[in-house]
């Protein structure tokens, strides 16, 4: 009995071996992990595990005709170039090095897609142009960022929220509506959708919904046949329902869609058939629709513009977003993912002051996290030093507490020096006042004075509160 268990054991291993061994061999979309000397920690790139794990990038010029690796380490920048192996396989490699809180180089991680998958799409380009724009996204969807999600900042319980249900509602076909303010990440939380649903090695094709003329709009969304209008091209144009075909759409700024146009989205939705101008054929597509709006389509709807059954047809799973400044939670996370991203793209090493980090709470970021990631680029590219200021111009927009009952209390008072200086003596009075108020309550008084408990407590501690 003992001897069959550990026989039964032996086959297992074995053929987990040679599956892998099948796996590597016969797919090359791959992954590889090298520290900053260029050691490999973990490898799928074609060739078995246990030939390159333990080695050094430096020992592999037989396998690679070059390093990608070294080279990202040399420059401390990502790398991207096509690599050949000695199987005469081609890979388009890309390098990315990670760096760490000190801004030195932690990890190098190289990803790998096998050229001749791209070389296909590219021959299939040359043999039919009325699919060139189909396969020319699905070229770019195949080559991007790695295949892997973009890092979503999750801290506050809102936004933690909005993720369970995006990935609850992901494994499914539904239709979702979302919905917040400009720059709150709407085309993130679809692409996040997209990337855990059953369709994500399928195409995600991102339309802005104000950006298409009115006269366009129908042969954007259906395609058209060859001759259907002068100017057509002469081999027809295929729709962008049909390049999603599989995928998902994800149609931003919904509102914007005019009257004319609603029912015919609301048809394809009803009967999953689309019609190029021109043709009196339809065509069947199977597309995962996702939508977004800043602006309340009920209101809309009572205003006669915009379609009540097309609303109630879209909006099958609402997803409200949450407004920077309803989490709070979010904006240092964010904020030092942001900057994390840019000293890597850039090269450099710059880090936020307390000034920047107080600002950042107290400001109100009408533009959300788009808002929050501009003003941090601005700051980098900028700063003459690595320490990151908040510049005056944002600063002017932060509210200092005003309070009638807090000014009348002190309204006798006469300051003396530079304004920052009396601006610091009227921000300390007035906390030091709130607290009294709330009981030396921290939550309660930061809610009060419209800050973060955070940069609260480092305000008590400043003025010894």
């Amino acid at each position: 009995m003992q001897e069959g268990e550990n026989m039964n054991r032996k086959s297992r291993k074995s053929l987990g071996q040679k599956e892998l061994e099948r796996i590597v061999t016969e797919h090359s979309n791959s992954i590889s992990l090298h520290d900053k000397y260029g050691n490999i920690l973990l490898n799928f790139l074609g060739v078995k595990v246990s030939n390159l794990v333990g080695l050094n990038a430096k020992d592999l010029s037989n396998e690679y005709d070059w390093s990608p690796s070294q080279k990202a380490v040399q420059t401390r920048s990502p790398v991207t170039g096509v690599v050949g192996t000695k199987y005469g396989r081609k890979q388009i490699v890309n390098a990315t090095p990670l760096l760490d809180e000190k801004g030195d180089i932690s990890l190098v991680v190289v990803t790998a897609l096998d050229k001749e998958l791209i070389d296909r799409y590219k021959e299939m380009l040359n043999k039919d142009n009325s699919l060139e724009e189909s396969y020319k996204i699905t070229i770019d969807y195949l080559s991007e960022s790695n295949f892997s999600d973009n890092a979503i900042i999750a801290e506050s319980p809102e936004m933690v929220k909005v993720l369970k249900t995006s990935k609850t509602v992901a494994k499914t076909d539904s239709t979702v509506m979302l919905i917040g303010e400009s720059g709150t990440g709407k085309e993130v939380i679809a692409r996040y959708i997209h990337r855990n649903s059953l369709r994500a090695n399928q195409p995600f094709i991102p339309v802005n919904c104000a950006a298409i003329p009115q006269e366009l709009m129908e042969s954007e969304f259906f395609g058209y046949v060859k001759g259907a209008f002068t100017g057509a091209n002469a081999q027809g144009k295929a729709g962008l329902f049909e390049i999603a075909h599989n995928g998902t759409l994800f149609l931003d700024e919904i509102a914007e869609l005019p009257l004319s146009m609603q029912p015919k989205l609301l048809r394809v939705l009803e009967t999953g058939e689309i019609k190029r101008l021109g043709d009196n054929k339809t065509k069947k597509v199977n597309v995962r629709l996702i939508a977004a709006t800043n602006r309340d389509l009920k209101a809309m709807i009572d205003q006669k513009q915009f379609r009540s059954d097309l609303y109630f047809r879209l909006n099958v799973v609402p997803i409200t977003l949450p407004s920077l400044r309803s989490r709070p939670d979010d904006i240092l996370p964010l904020a030092y993912s942001i900057l994390k991203e840019l000293n890597l793209k850039y090269g450099l090493n710059k880090k936020f002051t307390n000034q920047a980090i107080e600002a950042f709470f107290e400001y109100s970021w009408p533009g959300n996290v788009r808002e929050l990631r501009n003003v941090i680029e601005r700051m980098v590219v900028t700063s003459v030093g690595d320490d990151l200021y908040l510049e005056d111009s944002l600063l002017d927009k932060v509210s200092v507490p005003n309070n009638n009952s807090a000014i009348s209390e002190n309204k006798e008072t006469i300051y003396k020096g530079t304004l920052k200086s009396v601006l610091a003596e009227v921000e300390k009075d007035y906390i030091k006042q709130v607290l009294k108020q709330c009981g030396g309550k921290v939550s309660e008084a930061a809610k009060i004075l419209g800050i973060h408990r955070s940069v609260l407590y480092r305000k008590m501690e400043k003025y010894s509160l």
